[in-house]
């Protein structure tokens, strides 16, 4: 966000003026099947854990499908958050290695404010110990049906961690009929990249028994080339990475009131090095110039998830029954070069000169879930829905300090400097339910309540030379919680509705290590979201106009602190958040879709921090105040059975600071303006695409960090996260 170049907006803001982007509630509309081709279609989610038409489920929802994302060649989040109002994508470095924001709540601790579920099922840690606030689910989107966005707490139907909202991946399920086979590939250049890049991937459908039973599978891969150079080593384009996803499933149905779908996904993410580049302290401009580090050592990157998941579906006949079942493993590792931090003190030990020190953060985390839900028709005055869930987490985080010579060697006496492992356990049963009145045609209210109780057990196993002879502390936690929500509802007409939500949300606490000095544990972070807003289609179904006003109090925030030269979590101060969403999609013509989305997001502190060093009126973190896109798509034929498509989007992110506003170590980074465009010829069986990604080739940084020497604290350099510089490609999909 720190500016390197300043390029004139006015080609920016004539861009913004005409395309208006279909935005991130996209609809599948390339190819409009509908009688009059002009007419925007039915978006379906199942934010409530029920499939609804988008436009009357009363909370604000970003929905991105399967063909939006193929269009812009979207391989990570960084690709598509820009698109969805309200989300933010805290880059470092990496796919998979990111913090997740919504409605200006993102962590400021170890654990994470956005819940991520799989279909019906929750991914990722609960825990404070299980790494997170820095690690999200970047599987590439080849077999999805489209990526939802909950915004406000979901604390009542999906429960722990969903504090600012859930970000929902929909797969996409067998179909019971028809066979079909896809396979394509894609190759592209990447500004500043010695090498290209290329995607591969292939998917196949196949009906084992016609309706009722079916298989399917898919599988990805891309290659992206490095494009940061390392002047202390030589070595070019040091942050390659590589992506792969693969997804097995089975539909069993075998009567009309029972379905069983069982499915297997995989995902990899696998960086050389973090993309990130060497900054002046001062200045914030590249020292060495763009895309350039003096890392000692590579800081690689690897993460590995393996999910597996059961759904049961059974019409009851009064009611359905829901279970939902999965079990995943999750494998994480990485480096950080700290020897600007740590090696630059070895002189004090006796030593001659500055050394080499890495840090290195290993995880592995195992998970299981099981819900049950029982749910009332949707056709009477009042439905209902009753559930429950429990999950089970055992976490192993080991993290090492190493001490070196600047051969490489090992420091004998002092390396490592410190071995900490952190192995803990997360347990959780809960009930919930949710209740809705239709008091009439025009008027109704719903409500919700969720109880949740938790236990866990945590160990710090240390040794090395910063820690003595080393020590084994242990501790505990056990804690009840209670969300709710309430939300009246009123339809205007047919096409347009007005709602208002009350709802809560909360981050889970944890035990902290049993020493004097240090709280038991902290508690879980609360907040409260007040919500109004307003959806409505006009003029037959071709403009919808989706508005949201929002006011969020959070408290009990839970933040790092120290004593007795422990690291632990504490719970300290309040923030708000409040804003605007709007979003707004139109097809003035067949063929022609057009949109536009914006938001504004005040998040501050409303209470000092010490421990932080933040004060009342501080803005949060890496949340912009203004944030807006847009994107055009225009579909036409060309000749017989072929048509061809053209379109493009602009996201826009506003400035923010880095850290918390006036706390040492936050640096300012600047606003930003991103043009993709895409293109594509298509007819049953071929599609031909072009696209460009960052076209303007805009360069900026999306996250700053400081290394400051560890006895001075003085800030020996500071790192950016570059925005990935422009990329150009050409693919094709052939399917039959």
């Amino acid at each position: 966000m720190t500016k390197i170049c300043n390029r004139t907006r006015l080609g920016s803001a004539i861009l913004l003026a005409l395309i208006a982007g279909a935005q991130a509630q996209a609809q599948d509309a390339n190819k409009p099947d509908t009688a009059d081709s002009a007419t925007l279609g039915t978006i379906m989610v199942t934010a409530e854990k029920r499939s609804e038409d988008i436009q009357q489920v009363p909370m604000s929802i970003g929905v991105i499908d399967a063909t939006t994302l193929e269009n812009l060649h979207a391989t990570s989040l960084s690709d598509y958050a820009g698109y969805i109002p309200g989300f933010t994508v805290i880059d470092n470095g990496s796919p998979g290695q990111a913090q997740l924001g919504v409605r200006g709540i993102s962590p400021l601790s170890a654990g994470s404010t956005v819940a991520t579920y799989i279909d019906e099922t929750p991914l990722g840690t609960s825990s404070n110990y299980g790494a997170g606030s820095n690690s999200v689910l970047d599987i590439l989107p080849y077999d999805l049906q489209s990526v939802e966005l909950l915004r406000g707490p979901q604390g009542t139907l999906y429960g722990a961690v969903a504090l600012g909202g859930v970000l929902r991946y929909v797969t996409k399920a067998p179909d019971l009929d028809q066979w079909s086979f896809r396979v394509g590939a894609d190759g592209f250049t990447t500004e500043s990249a010695s090498d290209a890049g290329w995607t591969g991937r292939a998917s196949v459908n196949a009906p084992i028994v016609p309706g009722q039973l079916a298989l399917s599978a898919s599988v990805a891969r891309q290659d992206n080339p490095g494009y940061i150079d390392n002047v202390r080593t030589g070595e070019k384009d040091q942050n390659s990475n590589t992506q792969q996803a693969a997804h097995v499933q089975m539909l069993w149905k075998p009567t009309d009131d029972l379905s069983v779908r069982l499915q297997a996904i995989e995902s990899k993410n696998d960086s050389d090095s973090n993309s990130v580049v060497a900054l002046d302290p001062v200045s914030l401009k590249p020292t060495f110039g763009d895309f350039k580090d003096d890392n000692y050592v590579a800081q690689p990157y690897f993460k590995k998830v393996d999910y597996l998941n059961a759904t049961v579906n059974w019409n009851l006949g009064f009611a359905d029954f829901v279970s939902a079942t999965s079990y995943s493993e999750q494998e994480q590792h990485s480096a950080l070069d700290a020897s600007l931090v740590y090696g630059v003190v070895f002189p004090l030990f006796g030593l001659p000169d500055p050394g080499v020190s890495v840090v290195t953060y290993d995880l592995k985390l195992y998970k299981t879930t099981q819900e049950f839900r029982l749910q009332s028709k949707q056709d009477g005055p009042v439905e209902w829905l009753i559930g429950g869930f429990w999950t089970s987490e055992n976490s192993k985080q080991n993290q090492a300090a190493s001490a070196q010579f600047l051969d490489y060697s090992s420091i004998p006496g002092l390396d490592p400097l410190a071995v900490i492992a952190l192995p803990s356990t997360y347990k959780e049963y809960a009930a919930f339910g949710d209740l809705t009145w239709k008091i009439n045609s025009t008027f109704d209210v719903s409500g919700g309540l969720r109880y949740a109780h938790n236990k866990q057990t945590f160990e710090q196993i240390s040794s090395g030379a910063l820690v003595g002879g080393g020590g084994d502390v242990t501790g505990n936690s056990s804690e009840d919680v209670l969300t709710w929500s309430f939300t009246p509802r009123m339809h205007l007409t047919d096409d347009q509705m007005v709602y208002a939500r009350v709802a809560t949300g909360y981050q889970p606490g944890g035990p902290n290590v049993s020493t004097p000095g240090v709280p038991q544990s902290v508690n879980a972070s609360r907040l409260t979201n007040y919500e109004l807003g307003w959806k409505a289609m006009f003029d037959n179904n071709r403009w919808m106009l989706d508005v949201a006003l929002y006011d969020i109090e959070w408290e009990d925030i839970q933040v790092s602190a120290a004593a007795n030269g422990l690291a632990y979590l504490a719970n300290g101060g309040t923030a708000q958040s409040n804003g605007i969403e709007f979003s707004t999609l139109y097809s003035p013509i067949a063929g022609l879709r057009l949109g536009l989305n914006a938001a504004y997001t005040n998040a501050r502190l409303t209470e000092d921090i010490p421990s932080l060093g933040g004060v009342s009126g501080d803005r949060l973190p890496s949340i912009p105040k203004w944030s807006a896109s847009a994107t055009a798509d225009y579909t036409w034929g060309v000749f017989s059975g072929w048509s061809a498509r053209v379109g493009g989007g602009y996201r826009y992110v506003g400035s923010t600071f880095s850290g918390l506003e006036n706390t040492d170590g936050s640096y300012p980074q600047d606003s930003y303006g991103v043009l993709d465009l895409n293109a594509d010829v298509s007819n049953d069986h071929w599609t031909f695409r072009v696209f460009a990604k960052n076209l303007t080739d805009e360069r900026v940084y999306t996250n700053l960090t400081s290394l400051p020497n560890a006895l001075t604290r003085v800030v020996n350099k500071v790192t950016g996260v570059p925005l990935a510089p422009r990329t150009v490609g050409i693919g094709f999909d052939y399917k039959f």
